[in-house]
């Protein structure tokens, strides 16, 4: 019978062995009883923790979302096109550019800025109309002929009225006026100087090169009959431009190089020649338009410095004459 009770014992320490199964139980008596207990025990730790396994299912859920997140992510930053973003470039571009001042209409308490149109006008190219008149009083000294009014010249009716314009400087450095007289005193030169203004095209325009050549030419008879009529000494034409329309309508082709030249002309090409008159001397003198780079001040200054002398000679000639 001792068989038996032996089994039964062997049955009881392994039944309070396994209830202590979940306690620290050190590794000699895992391993006690000829291997039976750690038997048990890898039974025991195969079964999965239910707390842990779902921990382990989100976490794992987790890491599988933010993966496909990131995977999505990365296909749609392939998917957008480079025309796409240089359009967003450009656009943002605009937006910072024509509205930078204004507030975000989001915020609270804040409106956006409109942008207020310009109160500056553009120049119109030509005006049919101009307030300039010719100052030709019989018997100038000189009469100075420009190419035709600029569009503040034409709306203000004062010759070379445009600030950029040197015309008032040159006659004041060559010493044709003895101060720079400002544009409004146009019409004072003849009483002031005995010299006076005209040009060979009335329409203003926002610059010469906008004349044609047969405009320039249509106007050299108006010009001889105007000095004809007038008989001023000499006669200046402020600019190449006027001699060259001159030359054209004279010999029916253009000036070549090596006939043209700045300065006093020959006696044969005097102007407004008539009957019982020899007409008078022609003075070619550069353009004043602050447009023209192709010469310098100084070179300007030294053909305004010619004409210069011979009016101031002219002027003291007068006074030796005039009677007492």
């Amino acid at each position: 019978m001792s068989p038996p009770s032996i089994h039964n014992e062997d049955v009881r320490i392994e039944t309070r062995i396994l209830a202590t199964d979940d306690e620290d139980v050190p590794v000699n008596k895992k391993t006690s009883f000829n291997g039976r207990l750690n038997q048990y025990f890898h039974t025991t730790k195969q079964i999965p923790n239910p707390s842990t396994a779902d921990g382990s299912k989100r976490k794992s859920e987790s890491e599988s979302t933010n993966q496909s997140d990131d995977s999505k992510s990365k296909r749609s930053k392939k998917v957008v096109s480079p025309a796409v973003l240089n359009l967003s470039q450009r656009i943002t571009r605009s937006r910072s550019a024509s509205s930078s001042p204004a507030t975000d209409s989001s915020s609270p308490g804040r409106s956006r800025a409109r942008r207020q149109p310009s109160s500056r006008k553009s120049t119109p190219a030509s005006s049919p109309v101009s307030l300039l008149r010719d100052t030709i009083p019989p018997n100038l000294t000189l009469l100075l002929v420009g190419v035709n009014p600029g569009i503040m010249t034409g709306a203000t009716g004062y010759v070379y009225a445009h600030p950029s314009n040197l015309y008032w400087k040159l006659l004041h450095s060559s010493g044709i006026t003895s101060i720079r007289h400002p544009p409004s005193d146009t019409y004072r030169l003849p009483e002031l100087y005995n010299i006076g203004n005209t040009n060979i095209v009335e329409r203003p325009t926002r610059d010469a090169s906008m004349l044609s050549k047969a405009e320039m030419d249509a106007g050299v008879p108006v010009l001889e009959e105007k000095v004809a009529t007038q008989r001023p000494e000499a006669v200046c034409l402020v600019g190449k431009s006027i001699w060259e329309a001159v030359w054209r309508a004279r010999k029916g082709r253009a000036i070549r190089k090596e006939e043209f030249r700045y300065g006093w002309q020959d006696e044969s090409e005097n102007m407004g020649r008539c009957e019982g008159w020899n007409g008078a001397p022609v003075f070619v003198a550069t353009t004043t338009s602050g447009l023209a780079a192709g010469m310098s001040m100084a070179e300007k200054q030294a053909v305004w410095e010619e004409l210069g002398k011979w009016v101031v000679s002219r002027r003291e000639a007068k006074k030796d004459t005039t009677p007492m």
